[in-house]
């Protein structure tokens, strides 16, 4: 984790905690956190997100309200800033969870959302991805040698970006977003987006955010398996250590997860070497680092 990442956390977590303590909901402060990494162009999401295969930045992310379990996602949109906040409109102003591609693109145009240019191309040839079409012949052998690449975790860091938060009613809420993993084929979509998989987040239960192999998370539904372990009374930190190793025996993924309780317990797991991540309730300065037990 660099110094510039770091301070990008630090300013998360204040902009997060700062709602809460207005007296916001926990899913307003999960925004404003997510909004600030989208924001900074240091992490995989929002302006930061990497490109596809064939040039195009194609981005998901989620948000869940533990109040009524409302939730919203979008998939594979393009040129918006902050996809998290198209993901909130969804959950607010339509009777849909998910909405993806072009339709998404153009649902965030029509609420004005802050956008982002399209990348260059000369950001394209200068991307991995752009690289590794450079070195490989033939548009099919090139794709199952991308794709090869990518099932055997060459294709570089993961790095979704996500928050958990508990406000003073006793509501969770969590979010996430990404710009997918690098190599990805075009039109590949992960955990991030769907709703039990990559987030969730219940008042009875607590509240999940996941980052890392979005294929195995799916498999696996992670975000809920987690909840449904805190409802049967586990603590955070075992459920996510618990559902973890199960991760890895069942499929060989890894990842991360931020886990909550509504009764502000909470931990921060992670089975890859490192995840950068922080914590706050308001008192002394920001905990953040880069590994967590």
């Amino acid at each position: 984790m660099t110094a510039a990442q770091r301070a990008g956390l630090r300013e998360a977590l204040v902009a997060g905690y700062r709602l809460l303590h207005q007296g916001r909901p926990a899913v307003e402060a999960v925004e404003a956190t997510i909004r600030v990494l989208e924001a900074s162009g240091l992490f995989n999401a929002g302006v930061g997100a990497r490109l596809q295969l064939d040039g195009a930045r194609r981005m998901d992310a989620a948000l869940m309200d533990g109040h009524g379990l409302r939730a919203g996602a979008v998939a594979a949109i393009q040129q918006v800033r902050h996809p998290i906040t198209a993901a909130r409109l969804v959950m607010d102003e339509t009777a849909h969870v998910l909405l993806v591609g072009e339709p998404a693109t153009r649902f965030a145009r029509h609420f004005r959302l802050e956008r982002q240019r399209s990348p260059t191309r000369a950001q394209w040839k200068a991307s991995r991805a752009a690289a590794e079409i450079r070195q490989a012949r033939g548009s099919f052998q090139r794709t199952l040698r991308l794709y090869d690449a990518m099932r055997s975790g060459r294709a570089g860091k993961l790095g979704t970006v996500g928050a958990v938060a508990l406000d003073r009613e006793g509501s969770v809420a969590a979010g996430a977003s990404t710009g997918g993993i690098a190599l990805m084929l075009p039109g590949r979509v992960g955990d991030t987006p769907l709703i039990g998989s990559g987030i969730y987040a219940d008042d009875e239960t607590g509240a999940v955010s996941m980052t890392g192999w979005g294929e195995s998370i799916m498999r696996m539904a992670v975000a809920k398996e987690i909840c449904n372990r805190l409802a049967a009374g586990v603590t955070p930190s075992t459920a996510a250590r618990l559902v973890l190793e199960k991760l890895i025996r069942r499929t060989d993924g890894a990842a991360g997860a931020l886990v909550l309780s509504p009764n502000g317990r909470f931990a921060i797991r992670h089975t890859t070497p490192r995840m950068a991540a922080g914590y706050w309730g308001g008192r002394g300065e920001p905990v953040i680092a880069d590994r967590f037990a």
